[in-house]
């Protein structure tokens, strides 16, 4: 990923619904949802869905494929991973363990887990 492709990307992500929309397909998975499901979790009309739908595509954030008759969103693993990996690729000047609190609740898949209720 170059420099005006994350800029693309954190542009399209700046947004709330972008962003809300990015999450809400994160944890679907990669079945995606329908586009009449998305606008409905994230509280947009289905115009308004389109135009946040589309800049999310062209910033290659989210990806569409058709089923029938519905359009299904996924979140594009590929792209939100060079986006993490633009943001990483200098990091910590040598010094790995530093990247490493950042990645550990990537990769560690205990990190999802609630936290214990105290009491």
């Amino acid at each position: 990923m170059d420099e005006q492709q994350a800029l693309s990307a954190f542009a399209a992500l700046s947004q709330e619904t972008r962003l809300k929309i990015v999450r809400l397909l994160v944890q679907v998975g990669p079945d995606g949802m329908a586009a009449g499901a998305v606008g409905e979790a994230v509280g947009a009309s289905s115009s308004n869905l389109s135009f946040h739908l589309g800049h999310l595509e062209r910033a290659g954030l989210v990806r569409a494929r058709r089923e029938s008759r519905s359009i299904i969103y996924s979140a594009s693993v590929t792209g939100l991973g060079e986006l993490i990996r633009f943001l990483l690729q200098d990091c910590c000047q040598g010094h790995p363990e530093i990247c490493a609190l950042v990645l550990d609740p990537l990769t560690n898949p205990c990190a999802c887990e609630p936290e214990p209720a105290e009491g």
